[in-house]
């Protein structure tokens, strides 16, 4: 749906330039987009590297493990159905960990392993388990402490302080986690009382 959302657009905005007689404009424009999205994503390539680089620092030196200790408990309670030494939580908890750090690229493929070794225990394969529901939401709504992707995209659109909406997104991030939290309870109350 996506795509023809996005191939309307280019084709609105094409046909917008032939009828206005500003062909060249567009040109111009999708061409200075393709440059600026290069530009962009190597940027965000260092920031990536480093932080990612960081996160192998500390898996080296038993940060991670640690930090998984820490979340394991609020783990167990988001993911009551999940047995606690199945791969999935160790996906999960690899999840949560990278998003903590703002890391969504990183945190992408270990969702996507914790979602393979949700299915395993889902038993019913066409229909999301209340486990994968729950995994989702947090993935989506991700509680952030340092938004490393967007101090990335400031700094390589030369803001002047790029680090000031550390503060803002650990709210926004605290209180959608909270909203995605409660939404699955409730879900979960009410799925649990069907059965």
């Amino acid at each position: 749906m996506v795509n023809y959302i996005w191939l309307f657009m280019i084709v609105s905005g094409v046909v917008a330039g032939v009828i206005q007689g500003n062909v060249d404009t567009v040109t111009e424009a999708a061409l200075k987009g393709a440059k600026d999205g290069v530009a962009v994503c190597l940027g965000l390539i260092s920031i990536l590297v480093f932080w990612l680089g960081m996160m192998r620092i500390a898996q080296e030196a038993g940060l991670l493990e640690k930090l998984a200790r820490i979340l394991g408990p609020a783990a167990r309670f988001l993911f009551p159905d999940v047995p606690r030494d199945h791969p999935a939580m160790g996906y999960i908890l690899s999840n949560m960990s990278a998003n903590l750090f703002g890391l969504g690229n990183a945190a992408t493929p270990m969702g996507l392993k914790a979602m393979e070794e949700l299915q395993k225990l889902n038993p019913d394969p066409k229909t999301a388990s209340p486990a994968m529901c729950t995994l989702l939401a947090l993935n989506t709504s991700s509680l952030t402490l340092i938004p490393t992707t967007i101090i990335g995209i400031r700094m390589e659109h030369g803001s002047a302080n790029p680090t000031e909406i550390i503060g803002t997104t650990i709210f926004a991030t605290c209180c959608s986690t909270l909203a995605a939290i409660l939404l699955d309870r409730w879900y979960r109350t009410r799925w649990t009382a069907k059965e």
